[in-house]
């Protein structure tokens, strides 16, 4: 009897082995027609255009930088990411029709994506918001020569728009606008709105003991642990449909169907933003408006209508107190966090409407 039962054990777990190869086998073989599909609707063939993607050396170390577009007579876009560590390039796809109206310059900071795959993590030098600061503008100055142009026009999202309104602010002369989209304000822990949202979103859902976590951590993200960070962040992504919606369908999707990323890449991409997470901590400090609120260039910001990281309110009080030459804000609806890469289409509407005729040399003139 007991042979019996061995032999019976025996035959599942081998039929179980075999479904589970199976099922991986087929996950795998779909990834792949889809990043073949996407390899596809990313080739460039036009003879005016560009797609150089590889390594250069910026801040001493090697860093991935991709060019992209179908005339090089459009406007440079320049690109930095947020994060920490959450590289734009698995975007590609998405953003294709872009590239018929830009020419787009992609950066992998250091501690991020195909950064930090070339070298690791001793590999990757100092990780501090000064170097990486000093990066920005090493890829912005290597952007200019490279395509031939004066200026390039910044769009900045996220954690990158930390970087990006510094950019802006101090050097007009490299910079042909601002673009903030998922536009992060700091104001040195002022603000308690968004913790206090948080805490309404998880008790109107029943999640009390998540909430006792989240009050008792405080609204100060100075007095946060690097566990803490990681929790709070957690939390604020599953609270909100919207958020944790687009988290697996626009991010999660865009990574795992990526022509540009291998297996052992995807692998890199998280432990990198893991990484990454070292210099944050000294954002808490910040202060934007006393940093100061007037840019000698045309300033944009395009939000999400319901982003709960980065919300709208916020954004547009800090941009209600800008001078600029220029300035327009916009909301893009239905749009959580990333709201550039889940309405592609409408975020790109706003590009041509309202930046291109302002940076590119008639529309310059007139403005």
């Amino acid at each position: 009897m007991l042979a019996t039962v061995l032999t019976v054990l025996t035959v599942v777990a081998v039929l179980l082995a075999v479904l589970l190869a199976v099922l991986v086998t087929g996950l795998l073989g779909y990834r792949g027609l889809q990043r073949t599909r996407n390899a596809r609707l990313m080739r460039i063939d036009n003879p005016a255009g560009i797609d150089e993607q590889g390594f250069v050396r910026i801040g001493g170390i090697e860093q991935w930088i991709s060019i992209r577009g179908e005339d090089l007579a459009n406007p440079v876009m320049f690109e930095i990411h947020g994060g920490p560590g959450s590289s734009h390039s698995i975007f590609g796809p998405r953003t294709r029709s872009w590239e018929e109206h830009f020419t787009i310059v992609r950066w992998d900071m250091r501690g991020a994506g195909k950064t930090f795959g070339r070298s690791g993590p001793e590999g990757q030098g100092e990780m501090s918001f000064t170097r990486l600061y000093e990066d920005a503008l090493e890829v912005t100055r290597y952007a200019r020569e490279r395509l031939g142009t004066d200026r390039v026009l910044l769009v900045a999202s996220s954690l990158g728009s930390v970087f990006g309104l510094r950019l802006a602010r101090s050097h007009p002369e490299l910079y042909s606008a601002y673009v903030g989209t998922d536009q992060n304000i700091l104001d040195a822990g002022r603000d308690t709105s968004v913790h206090a949202a948080l805490l309404a979103r998880l008790r109107a859902a029943g999640k009390h003991e998540d909430a006792a976590v989240a009050e008792e951590m405080g609204h100060d993200p100075g007095r946060w642990t690097a566990e803490q960070r990681a929790a709070y962040d957690k939390l604020t992504v599953a609270s909100d449909p919207l958020t944790l919606d687009t988290l697996k369908k626009v991010v999660l999707r865009s990574l795992w169907f990526s022509p540009l990323h291998s297996l052992r890449e995807l692998g890199h991409y998280f432990t990198g933003m893991k990484f990454s997470g070292r210099f944050t901590p000294a954002l808490a400090a910040f202060d934007d408006r006393a940093d100061g609120t007037r840019f000698a260039l045309p300033f944009f910001i395009f939000q999400g209508d319901a982003d709960v990281i980065t919300p709208a309110e916020r954004a547009r009080r800090f941009f209600d107190d800008v001078e600029a030459p220029v300035k327009e804000f916009a909301l893009i609806e239905n749009a959580s966090h990333f709201a550039s890469f889940r309405h592609p289409d409408r975020f790109l509407h706003l590009m041509l409407t309202r930046v291109r005729p302002v940076v590119t040399a008639d529309g310059a003139a007139a403005a």
